[in-house]
C-alpha cells in the first residue's frame, strides 16, 4: 500500500502547529497503524529529519494511550477499537489519511500527536478510589454483590482513560469519563464511604479542569473503544444531586 499521510506536526505547546504531508509507500495491509508511524519515523530519522511524536505504550488496547485523530475520528474508523489495534487494512491504496492529537482545551499539545492528558489524573486523585481495606482476593469475593450491580460496575471500570469521550465530544466534556469513575465505585460496596465526596470532589474537579458540560449528543459512548455507556453519565447526575442534598441537610 502507498498512503498519503497529512500528520499534525506541533514542537510545543506554545507553538502554532500545522500538518505536514508525507508519503509512505510499500505499506503492509496487515501492519497496525502505529506501526505504519514506526516505519515513517525510521525513514525520517535517517533523513536527518525530526521523528513523529506519538504516545503508545503496551500496544494492546488496553492502556488507552495511543490518542489519534484519524480522518477526523477518535481512533480511527474502526468501532469500540483503539489507535493501536487499528490495522492498515482498514485503508486503500492511495488513501489521504489525516492524523491530528485528541483536541481539547483540558488536553493541550505536548508534540505533535501527544497531548497532556494529566487532567484525567487530577480528577481521578479528587475522589477516585476507597480508603477500606477492601482485603486480599478471596476475601472480596466473599462479599456478596447484585449480580447487574457488579456487571456494572465491571463494566463501567473498563474505561481506560483515553480521552475519545473528550475529543469526540463537540463541547469537550469529561462527563463519560467521570460519570465511569464514579460508577465504579457507586456500585460496589467498597466505594459506599466515600460516595457523597466522591462525586462532589471529581465534579468540581472537573470544572476546574475547564471540560465542557454534556448536552446529551452522545458521540461519546459511540466512539468509546471500550463502548462505556452514557448511561453512567445519568449515574453520575444522580450520584452529584442526591450528594448536595445530604451536604445541604
Amino acid at each position: 500500500m502507498n498512503l498519503t499521510l497529512k500528520v499534525w506536526r506541533q514542537q510545543n505547546t506554545e507553538d502554532k502547529g500545522a500538518l505536514e504531508t508525507y508519503q509512505v509507500k510499500n505499506i503492509s495491509s496487515e501492519m497496525s497503524f502505529l506501526e505504519m508511524f514506526d516505519v515513517l519515523n525510521e525513514e525520517l530519522i535517517v533523513e536527518g529529519k525530526d521523528p513523529i511524536a506519538f504516545d503508545h505504550d503496551c500496544r494492546e488496547g488496553i492502556c488507552g494511550a495511543c490518542s489519534m485523530h484519524i480522518n477526523g475520528r477518535a481512533h480511527g474508523p474502526w468501532f469500540k477499537n483503539t489507535t493501536c489495534q487499528l490495522h492498515m487494512r482498514a485503508f486503500k491504496d492511495g488513501d489521504t489519511i489525516v492524523v491530528e492529537p485528541f483536541r481539547s482545551a483540558a488536553f493541550p499539545v505536548l508534540k505533535d500527536l501527544i497531548v497532556d492528558r494529566t487532567s484525567f489524573d487530577r480528577i481521578i486523585q479528587a475522589g477516585g478510589y476507597v480508603s477500606v481495606n477492601t482485603g486480599n482476593s478471596q476475601d472480596a469475593n466473599a462479599i456478596p454483590i447484585d449480580k447487574k450491580n457488579a456487571d456494572d460496575a465491571f463494566m463501567a471500570a473498563s474505561c481506560i482513560g483515553c480521552g475519545a469521550c473528550v475529543a469526540t465530544c463537540p463541547n469537550g466534556s469529561a462527563m463519560l469519563f467521570v460519570g465511569a469513575k464514579v460508577s465504579q465505585l457507586a456500585l460496589l460496596p467498597q466505594g459506599a464511604p466515600e460516595r457523597e465526596s466522591r462525586v462532589l470532589n471529581m465534579v468540581a474537579q472537573m470544572d476546574k479542569e475547564s471540560f465542557g458540560n454534556c448536552t446529551n449528543i452522545y458521540a461519546c459512548e459511540a466512539e468509546c473503544p471500550k463502548g462505556i455507556s452514557v448511561a453512567n453519565i445519568a449515574r453520575l447526575n444522580r450520584e452529584y444531586i442526591s450528594a448536595g442534598f445530604s451536604t445541604e441537610s
